[in-house]
């Protein structure tokens, strides 16, 4: 394998990470990149159309800001997958393939899922996914969530988890560990309620810490808006400095750590304010998800310029890109069927 030949960041980035308004990259819309500069982009359905559409925009986003830059996506499986049908295959929600796998099976159909996942999103210029998700379901996990689990033991989802990332290096795409430092306690839905957790220290550390703490090599991550009381009952882990200690030391991860979207209604106050209380608390980037302009002007205003420790972290990150050596997809994808059916046939 070659080492990806593309420019690293500057450390005059924006500690943003911002997600486009649509298909196509206008001339308004690639003068505000140049000048607000965020260290990367991230899309969502309403950026994807077609093949030949998405690379012409991850072309002109990284034109626009005069680097090779980052574009992410959420491609997990099951309902959280930007790029779909008819131009991008369809995958199973990650509960779900597991349940239908042999446990045997696990580590090899979830590397062959994500490996084939890479070749699709860098084929498009896409060279960073959310994924994996090492959260653990629980009996009472929120439907937003729980089949994106991989299971609902810590053994199992730093199994899966690895496998993932070990899937998206391989093919070229970095992974983003999500979400920290832990969300499957969650029973609400923190795209609109703020969840809170009452858990004691000790089992948090037993359970939901437990997966994190085995990926601390992983490249990149993303944080919980949840409550976490035995951390911090006043914030969620985004805006906690408390909480973002935790993740720095107790679980130890030293990775480039981002926010979970701002637009999220688990947060209170303006973008402002939740731009400025993630950068506050020791996240290296804000993610500002929705592709409203006046918003993302916001964000960046608020999120200020990365600082030192977190354009090391985004250079170690960049670094781990690189050119993936080819592969027959055809002979994946065959194997990759042949153990979905293991369970059913077994």
């Amino acid at each position: 394998m070659r080492t990806h030949s593309g420019a690293l960041m500057t450390s005059a980035a924006s500690a943003t990470i911002l997600g486009p308004s649509g298909p196509v990259l206008n001339a308004d819309e690639a003068a505000f990149y140049r000048d607000a500069d965020p260290w990367g982009f991230i899309l969502f359905a309403r950026n994807v159309e077609t093949p030949d559409q998405l690379r012409r925009l991850t072309g002109d986003l990284r034109a626009a800001v005069g680097r090779d830059a980052p574009v992410l996506v959420d491609q997990e499986g099951g309902r959280v997958q930007r790029l779909r049908a008819p131009h991008w295959r369809e995958y199973l929600p990650p509960l779900v393939q597991m349940a239908r796998t042999m446990p045997g099976d696990h580590a090899r159909a979830v590397w062959l899922r994500y490996r084939l996942i890479a070749a699709e999103l860098r084929e498009v210029g896409i060279d960073a996914n959310c994924a994996p998700t090492a959260d653990i379901a629980g009996a009472d996990t929120h439907p937003f969530l729980r089949n994106r689990c991989f299971g609902s033991d810590p053994a199992t989802v730093t199994l899966a988890a690895r496998a993932t990332a070990d899937g998206l290096l391989a093919g070229g795409v970095l992974p983003v560990m999500k979400h920290l430092p832990g969300h499957g306690r969650a029973v609400v839905d923190s795209h609109l309620h703020l969840p809170r957790v009452a858990a004691p220290l000790e089992e948090l550390d037993a359970a939901d810490f437990a997966p994190f703490m085995e990926l601390t090599d992983l490249p990149m991550a993303m944080t919980a808006h949840i409550v976490f009381d035995a951390v911090d009952p006043d914030r969620p882990a985004t805006a906690s400095p408390a909480a973002v200690r935790l993740i720095r030391e107790r679980i130890g991860f030293d990775g480039l750590l981002m926010t979970d979207d701002l637009s999220m209604e688990a947060l209170s106050g303006t973008l402002s304010d939740r731009a400025a209380a993630g950068i506050a608390a020791g996240c290296d980037i804000a993610l500002y998800c929705k592709g409203v302009r006046e918003e993302a002007e916001a964000v960046v205003a608020a999120a200020g310029r990365m600082s030192d420790a977190a354009s090391r972290r985004a250079e170690a990150a960049l670094a781990a890109r690189i050119t993936p050596d080819a592969i027959d997809t055809a002979l994946l994808e065959a194997e990759f069927e042949a153990l979905l059916k293991g369970q059913a046939d077994g």
